[in-house]
This record gives C-alpha cells, structure tokens and sequence, in this order.
C-alpha cells in the first residue's frame, strides 16, 4: 500500500493547466481523455507518485456518469477549484477489496478504467472505490491496480518525456488533510489501510505520510488541503 497520486479539481483545460505549471516552473503534461466519464486530465509525475488535474471535458457524459471520482469533481467544482482526494496503489485490488467487504466497508467492487492520450495510446488500469455520496466530509481514499507493472510505466514515462530527469529529483512527502476529528479520521483511516497506528494525527505509507489537522470554523469541507512537494 503506497501513494500513487493525489487529484486536484479544476475547471482548466489540460492546455491552460500544462501551460501555467511551465510558467510556475513545473513540468506537467497532458495525459489524456476519459471517454467514458467526460472528462480529461494533466499529469505531473514525481519520483514516488504524480498529481492529476482533473476537469470536466463533456459535461452531458460527466453529469451521467456514475463513477464515484467524476461525482466527487462535479459535487466540489460547484464551489470551485481544491484538492479532491488520493488514490492509493495495490498490488491485488481483487483481494483488497475482499479485505475491505470483510471489515464491513461496502465498496464499488473492483472497476476497469482507461484513459487515450495525446499520443492515441490507451492506459488500462482497476480501481476500487468504498460506495458513499458526495458530501463535505473528507471521502475515502480510492485504490488503482496497474495493468504494467511500475517499472516498465515508468520506463514508457521517460521515453515519452513525461518523466523527466529533473522531475525524479522531487518526491511527495506530505498529504495534509483538514478534518473534524484528526485522531478519529486517523484511526479510521488507519483501519482502512491496514496500517500500524503510530502517532494520533499521522500515518506512515513506505512513500509518503499522511497529515490530519483540525479543520478551522472558515473551512466548510473537510480536504485534503496541502500536499508537500522536496527535493530527494
């Protein structure tokens, strides 16, 4: 169990997104086009993980669609941009979800998922979502299988200059999350994972820790709100 990527919500267009990372100094990319959810995305690949920008492409497809990311883009865009959510990689997403069903959570069960990109290649992937409504309270993480494996995605990544050698200097450390109750989500989270609980506020992945802090009376969702970027 490891961070795979975390997703921001935007309503740019991959195009606007690429360009205004470059301006900011960051190398992000196009990724592609979900033609089954209406929308499409921007990648910025790290060495240990990547940030998605999400947005909606076809807004018909979008608003019909019942994958539970697309639900949560549409619920959290009606107040503007932020940070959705994170997506958690598995190597056997078929029996995790097993796991999940036996601690009580009720779950999308396994899914199969595909993206197009630029190139017109075709990126397959599963993934799993615990079933809840769109809410302001913090959603559960969601899980992704790979159809390659790590090391030849990342191989087909520097080849077609998605991943560049500047980039694998930089790695996620950090997710923060704004919450309620930071020991309840933690512990719950914990749980969830299948992750030791070592600290009431934190929680320790092999790439990346997981921060919950209390939400301030401002704040109306609670978030991820941060998501801290080093040099390795």
């Amino acid at each position: 169990m490891k961070l795979d990527h975390v997703v921001y919500f935007t309503k740019k267009s991959p195009v606007d997104v690429v360009e205004e990372q470059q301006r900011l100094g960051w190398h992000a990319v196009i990724g592609g086009r979900h033609e089954k959810w209406g929308t499409h995305n921007t990648l910025m690949y790290l060495s240990n993980a990547y940030i998605e920008w999400l947005s909606v492409e076809q807004e018909t497809i979008a608003q019909n669609s019942k994958q539970p990311l697309v639900k949560l883009l549409l619920h959290d865009l009606a107040d503007g941009e932020n940070w959705g959510t994170v997506c958690f990689s598995v190597n056997d997403i078929a029996k995790f979800n097993e796991e999940l069903n036996e601690k009580g959570y009720e779950t999308s069960g396994v899914l199969d998922a595909e993206r197009k990109t630029v190139h017109g290649d075709v990126r397959k992937w599963k993934m799993l979502f615990i079933q809840e409504a769109p809410s302001n309270t913090l959603p559960y993480p969601f899980f992704i299988e790979w159809q390659a494996d790590e090391e030849i995605r990342f191989k087909e990544l520097r080849t077609d200059g998605t991943l560049l050698p500047d980039n694998e200097k930089l790695e996620v450390t950090e997710c923060l999350f704004s919450v309620e109750n930071p020991n309840e989500i933690t512990e719950n989270w914990a749980s969830l994972l299948g992750i030791e609980l070592r600290d009431n506020t934190m929680l320790r992945l092999p790439n990346c820790n997981l921060k919950f802090i209390e939400k301030s009376a401002r704040e109306t969702r609670e978030r991820l709100i941060d998501v801290a970027i080093q040099h390795r």
